[in-house]
This record gives structure tokens, sequence and C-alpha cells, in this order.
């Protein structure tokens, strides 16, 4: 027999150097002995005799070795058609039958997609590429494609191939897309690439765009359908499409599921209730525990969340990450739910669960940096095709990280399409975006020498900041009614304006300097607090500058910073009261809110991501009281319409008083949309009463005390004043009446005026008056 191509081509193929694959192996019609006929090329390195099958035909012809033991050959000179044929392959003492993955083109990914996706604007890219169960030619297989346009080689890696790079060698496309169908595999597959730089370094790389990967230490990337799971969020989806969320109640439990609390691998996860002394595993993670899984949580975390009232979930990134110390910023799948805590499909049921309750989910969100584990986005290609090159760019040394490249469009087109992507398939309600500062400022974290100016010779990042604008629009596009929020630390202007004004295109920024402000004043002895008023104060000239949120979260309780509670001066009485007037203050602040898991009944440790929250606290009736506290905090919340509708600007808010720092007391008053609804809030931030304390008032009327941080009920000393006091007529404070008032020690009240009762005289006759 002889042979029908170049030796040359053959040695490419082996030696696993040739781009396109396709141009040897598989079928082909060469001209012989006068007449076109079909030749089938394999390169099967483990095989020892091979045969080309043809099903329809019943027939089965060998095949040649040619130039190398495992390099196979046929001429069907009888053929005139050829499709879909089997290889019959031999190995040793096994033989298996086989389609040919090079008999298959597969139209997956199109030249408009390979266009788009070099524009940055393929909003569906995961789509397209990773890998995706298919079916050519009614044979039902996986294609794969990955982006490496600087790679020599690319092979697919998997169990299907005994991890061996030269059985399934992909095919490079325009710009630098390498693609590949093989037949016969399906869903559960484990996989990954093998990528050659053109020194011949080899690369093994999760995929990029991969749905699910393996538990870690193990990295590969498992094939997924996320097509499979029955959605029942219907109603939810559609009412929120039309919903204005800036003038809802947002109060945010932040999560993170791997703390919240594990179970014994031999018992079933209890749920902890402070009803009775809860059952938990341990609040040090011992030997034998595990993570609860996505339908667990489902089951403990939703309820306990709805108990307390609470409006959103927000996770910590459940991204899939290596390493657990990272909390999950450290992300490697950036299209894979980690697998910790199950399958895609149990976090999609977690996350309608969430939505049968009435609860949203948020999700944080890391487009900022990625770490440099060998199997992740660093080095992708053999070079730096995520991150910058050049150092002073793209790495942040404090935390480790690489930085994205913004510039490139594809890499661009990645994060854009990954924040989508969670509406998209899983049904999420918002992202909040970590460490935005550090995506918009190149000199963040970084001593001067150390980072490069921009074209203009400034410090901003205007890549990132257009990266930024172009997200929201794009998510905010496909899905109104969600929310993007800003983890921003900086004065950066407009971060949460829309987009067609300049503005970064978030809906909410964390407040960052309230949140420090408040603090350190709770820090303090209340005695000193009389000379840092302005701590209180000053959030609000600036408050109607942005939309934003109130946060008090995980990094405030890490890294010797101390628990909530412990922040807090005085004895445990004091304690406990001074976190109850800041939760307070916090509520009747404008902003929506956000508040990290333990705070909400007082844990006294430190958070710590390898074991459980203190559960065990809430037998004891101080850390019950403030869990009462907290549910009917939120319950308060949300109705009361004057404490959320009008969060973001002026006519929201204005100050009764807010310059008695002597007492270190301030007092305000809180406005609903479109309506004369309005809450009076009195804060006393020391642990001295008042009695007969007047304020002003902007009308007469009874003043129902709604609710009283000092009550018996959450461990308080129970000052108030009997459910509320009647207005005097005579001003104060430039209002036209005031009230008497007594401030109970470290207590913040919220009073409301009761409506008027109709007269029996000036009742109306509905039945006459309809006549």
């Amino acid at each position: 027999m002889s042979i029908t191509i170049a030796p040359e081509q053959i040695d490419r193929i082996v030696w696993n150097q040739h781009h396109d694959p396709y141009e040897v192996l598989g079928p082909h019609t060469i001209e012989q002995n006068g007449k076109t006929v079909w030749v089938v090329r394999s390169y099967l390195p483990s095989a020892d005799a091979a045969w080309v099958i043809l099903p329809e035909q019943r027939k089965e012809y060998p095949m040649q070795t040619v130039h190398n033991p495992h390099f196979f050959e046929c001429v069907l000179d009888d053929v005139t058609e050829l499709a879909n044929y089997q290889l019959h392959v031999k190995e040793g003492e096994h033989q298996r039958v086989i389609y040919d993955p090079y008999a298959f083109r597969s139209p997956h990914i199109t030249e408009f997609d390979i266009h788009l996706f070099g524009e940055g604007n393929h909003h569906r890219i995961y789509e397209k590429l990773g890998a995706h169960l298919t079916e050519v030619n009614g044979v039902k297989g996986v294609y794969f494609a990955v982006w490496a346009p600087n790679a020599r080689n690319v092979s697919v890696l998997g169990d299907f191939n005994w991890w061996d790079g030269r059985k399934h060698q992909m095919a490079r496309r325009v710009n630098g897309i390498w693609e590949l169908f093989i037949p016969g595999i399906g869903v559960g597959e484990h996989y990954k690439f093998e990528i050659k730089n053109h020194a011949g370094h080899i690369y093994e790389k999760s995929d990029p765009y991969g749905y699910q990967q393996e538990v870690r230490p193990k990295t590969a990337s498992i094939v997924t359908d996320l097509s499979t799971y029955t959605w029942n969020d219907e109603e939810w989806m559609e009412k929120r499409r039309y919903t204005d969320q800036m003038t809802k109640p947002i109060a945010v439990y932040e999560c993170h599921l791997g703390s919240w609390l594990h179970a014994s691998s031999a018992e079933p996860a209890k749920l902890p209730n402070g009803e009775t002394e809860p059952v938990v595993i341990t609040s040090e993670l011992r030997p034998g525990a595990r993570f609860l899984t996505y339908r667990e949580l489902a089951d403990y975390l939703i309820p306990y969340v709805k108990e307390l009232g609470f409006t959103h979930i927000e996770l910590l990134p459940v991204a899939e990450h290596p390493f657990d110390g990272s909390w999950g910023y450290q992300v490697t799948g950036f299209y894979a739910p980690t697998s910790r805590f199950g399958k895609p499909q149990d976090f999609m049921y977690f996350v309608d669960k969430c939505h049968e309750n009435g609860i949203g989910v948020i999700v944080d969100w890391v487009p900022g940096h990625f770490p440099k584990d060998g199997h992740g986005l660093a080095f992708f290609d053999g070079t730096h095709l995520y991150e910058h090159e050049d150092p002073r760019k793209g790495e942040h040394k404090g935390w480790g990280t690489l930085v994205f490249n913004y510039a490139r469009n594809e890499v661009r087109n990645f994060l854009v399409a990954n924040a989508l992507f969670w509406f998209d398939k899983y049904h999420i309600d918002g992202i909040r975006v970590d460490a935005v500062a550090s995506m918009i400022y190149w000199n963040y974290c970084r001593p001067d020498g150390e980072w490069v100016a921009n074209q203009y010779g400034g410090c901003e990042n205007i890549e990132g900041a257009d990266f930024l604008r172009q997200m929201n629009h794009v998510i905010f596009s496909y899905f109104p009614g969600i929310l993007s929020i800003a983890e921003e630390s900086t004065s950066w202007p407009m971060v949460s304006w829309p987009t067609y004004v300049g503005g970064l295109g978030f809906n909410l920024k964390w407040n960052m300097g309230w949140m420090h402000d408040m603090l350190d004043y709770f820090h303090m002895d209340p005695w000193f607090r009389q000379f840092h008023q302005n701590n209180v104060t000053f959030s609000i000239w600036y408050h109607h500058s942005e939309n934003f949120m109130l946060a008090l979260s995980h990094d405030e309780v890490v890294h010797g910073k101390s628990p909530l509670i412990g922040k807090m001066p005085g004895d445990e009485w004091q304690k406990f009261a001074n976190v109850r007037a800041l939760l307070a203050y916090m509520y009747a602040h404008p902003g929506k809110k956000t508040l990290f898991m333990s705070m909400e009944f007082g844990q006294w440790s430190e958070w710590n991501v390898w074991s459980d929250l203190e559960w065990h606290l809430l037998q004891y009736d101080a850390h019950k009281q403030l869990k009462l506290f907290m549910t009917e905090l939120n319950s308060l919340y949300q109705s009361e319409p004057a404490l959320y509708t009008q969060d973001f600007g002026q006519e929201g808010f204005y100050w009764i008083d807010c310059s008695d720092n002597r007492h270190s007391v301030i007092s305000f008053v809180r406005r609903a949309k479109d309506s004369d609804e309005f809450v009076v809030a009195v804060c006393n931030f020391t642990p001295q009463p008042h009695s007969h304390y007047r304020i002003g008032v902007p009308q007469p009327g009874f003043y129902k005390e709604l609710f009283n941080s000092d009550a018996r009920k959450y461990g308080g000393s129970n000052m108030g004043n009997l459910g509320g006091k009647w207005s005097d007529d005579w001003g104060y404070h430039n209002q036209p009446y005031s009230l008497d008032l007594c401030l109970p020690p470290l207590g913040v009240l919220i009073l409301k005026l009761e409506p008027p009762e109709v007269k029996e005289e000036d009742a109306v006759d509905v039945d006459a008056h309809l006549s």
C-alpha cells in the first residue's frame, strides 16, 4: 500500500505539533488510479490494530500502519459515500468500537460567534466555549472549545483517553479558538485542556468556561448539562422584572456557606434554634465533620433567614476556588459553583427555594483578580493571556493574585458574560462586586514606582472603569429589577449612577465611610463620644450623592478586628445595648442594609472560616434576646415605608437636632415617598438615661413608640414612654410642636404619628355618597 500523505504531516500529528489535525486525520478524498476514492486516517497511540466499520454496509476494512506503528490508514476504493463510520480498535487484549472524532465538524461555534467574541460583545459566549453536549449527524457527544491564541497545540485530556494529549488533538479556528467534537461521551466526564506553547512547554488547565469542577484538591472540569433542572420561580422572576428595587426594603444576610454550620458525616444536619438548647455538632470543626450540601442549606439556612426577616441572602463567592482560606475570593472556576456543597443543579435548587420563600439571592462576584494556581487562568496559553505582562499592572502583591487585562476584548468578554451567566443560568437576584477600587485605580495598594500611569498621566484605570460600565449595562439590559452592588471605598464619582450619564452603572454602593465612622465611634468609651459627634452625623452630608448600602460585613470581624459585640466598650449589658443601638441607628439611617452572619445573636469570637458559628450561645438569654431584637427590627423596617422608600434623596431625611454632642443624642425624621407618612428617630449613645428630653416634631398628635431598643424583651432596662407621647403645642428645634420624651440608656426610639381618629359627626355615609 502506498502512503497517501507526506511523512512530515504524519510526524506533526505524532509529535502533537499540528494546528489543524482535520487536515490529516479523518476521512479525505484522494485521486488514485484515475478515480476519486475515500481514505480514512487515524492516529491511535495505544492501538495494535484497527479497522474501519461501515455499519450501513455491515463491512469492516482493515487499516494499515504507515510511517509510524500507531498511525493507521485505510483506502476505501469501493465506497462512494462515507458517513458515520466507526473504528474497531484493538489495544492489547482489549477491543472497542468508537466513532472517529475527526469525521465530525461541529457547527456549534460560528464565524459570527467568533467575530462577536473578538469584539468583546458575545454576551453568552459561555454557551459556545467550554464543554457542551451536542449531536452531530445523529451522533451524540461533547463539543469542546477553548481560547488559547498563543498556543502551538491544544488537546483535550480526560478519563475517556487516559489523559493522553496525543489522542484528542484540537483544531485551531480564527482568533485563537481551538475546537473538537468528541463523540460517544457525555455528562460526568472529567477533562482538562493540555496546552503547549511554542517552546514545547505543557500546561494542563481546567476549562475557563467549565460549568463544574472536581472537589478540591482535585482540579479537573466536569462535563455538565445545566438544562436539566426544572425551575419553579416564574412568578418571582416576572415580578422582579417590574420591581423598582430602590424603593423596596433590602435587608441582606451575608453568609459564608462553608462556615455557617457543619454536620457530622455520621448524622443528619441539625438546625440550631433559639427556643431550646440547640443540638449542634461543634463550634470547632472536628474530624469527621462535613459541609452542609446546597439542598441541606435550603432546608436549614433559608428558614433561619426567613425567621429573622431578611429580604436577601448574600453568599460569599460560590464560584469554584481551590483554597478554603481565601473565603472564595480567589476564584479558578468562574462559571462553576463550588462542588464543596454539591452539583450545579443542587445550587439551582437552593436559589429556587429562596425564591419560593420570598428571599432574593446575591452572590459575591470577583472580577478584579485571580490566583496563580497552575490549573487556572494564570499564564494560560504559555503567555500572559488573561493578565497583564507588566507586573506593575498585572499583580496584586499583597494578595498574591493577578489582575485581569480589561483592555483585551476577549478577557473583558469573559467577565461580562460571566456576570450575565449567574443571572441567566442560576436565577440569582444580584451581584456584589468585590474590590472595585482595585479595578479602577492603578495605584491601589501599590507604592509609588510600582504602578503605571494611564495615557493621561493619572492613576485611574480607564479600561477597568469601562469594563464595569459595559458589564452593568449588559446585565441590566437583560435582567431589569436585579441588584448590582459595588464594594467601593474611594471617592470615585457616580459609582451608582447610570452609565448613560457617565456613571459606573451600579445601583448600590457600600457606604464604607459610614461603616468606619460608626465602628470607630462605638468603639469609644461613651464619655468620649461627645467629642466625636461628627462620626455619627457626617454621612448625612453625602448620603444622597450615591445609592448607598450600609454594611457591617465579614471584613470587620476577622484578622484581629474583634467580633461586633467585642468592639463595644463597657460591661456585658452595655456591650449588648451598644450593639442594639448601632443596629437600630443603622436601620433608621438612609440606605439599604447588610449584616454578616453571627452579628444577629452576638458571637463573642471572631469569624473563623474553618469552624461553625457559635450556635451554643443561643441557650443564653442575652443572645436569644439579641436575635429577637434583630427579627423585630427587620419586621419594623419592612412595615414602615418611611424607612426605605426614600433612601437616596434629600427629601427622605431631615435633622431635628444633630448638635447635642454634650448628651451624644441625635434626632431626625424619615419620610415616605408619595405619602405624608413619616417616623421620628431619637438616639441616645450614652449609658445615661434622660427624662423630659424635648425634641421638636412637625405635626401635632399622638406619637406611638413603634420600637425601643431598650425594651426588656431585648435585654434592655425597659425605660421608655409607656407606648407613646402626645405632642405639646409649643415649638422646638425649629419645629412647630414638640415631644417630652424619656430617652433610655444606649437606646434608640422610633416613633410614628398616629392618624387622627374620625369623629362620628365627621364620618361619611358611604352608601348615601355613592347613591
